[in-house]
């Protein structure tokens, strides 16, 4: 074989398996870029959330943190403090919402999808919470304000 020959069959053979194999590596490296992207997203919406917290605690006085019991009678400037509270939360369900909710997400969405409506409904079951939400959704994006009403829908109040 000649010295082209070989050049020649060595550029068939990069064709036929380097081309291909590139393909996939690219794919690859694509799917494996995005899953950390969205792992990043969630780590942020999760740090958003762990911030919320720690104002809800802040706030102590306004027992947003109780599940049960009689309710607490707040004075206008808690019940205005409550809302603003609140107005955040929403915010930070709607941006998950747009960040992560998809309507056919795959295995590892659907699980990051999961927690944040888990805190939805925890929310939801709040009679405050639910009293406010209609005011709170004034403005919200469309489809995030008929997930979350639809989600109402579905909760049961906390006794």
């Amino acid at each position: 074989m000649s010295l082209l020959e070989t050049m020649e069959m060595l550029s068939y053979i990069v064709t036929v398996v380097g081309f291909p194999l590139a393909i996939l590596t690219f794919v690859w490296e694509q799917r494996k870029e995005r899953q950390n992207e969205e792992e990043e997203i969630f780590q942020r919406l999760s740090d958003e959330y762990r911030e919320f917290l720690k104002l809800v605690l802040d706030n102590a006085d306004l027992h947003l943190l109780r599940r049960e019991g009689a309710p607490v009678e707040l004075t206008e400037e808690q019940k205005e403090r409550q809302l603003a509270i609140f107005g955040i939360l929403i915010s930070l369900f709607e941006r998950a919402y747009l960040l992560v909710y998809e309507e056919k997400m795959d295995k590892q969405t659907r699980r990051m999808w999961q927690s944040w409506e888990d805190y939805m409904i925890e929310w939801l079951r709040r009679a405050e919470f639910r009293s406010a939400l209609p005011e709170l959704l004034e403005g919200e994006d469309e489809e995030f304000t008929h997930y979350i009403s639809r989600l109402l829908l579905e909760v049961p109040k906390a006794p």
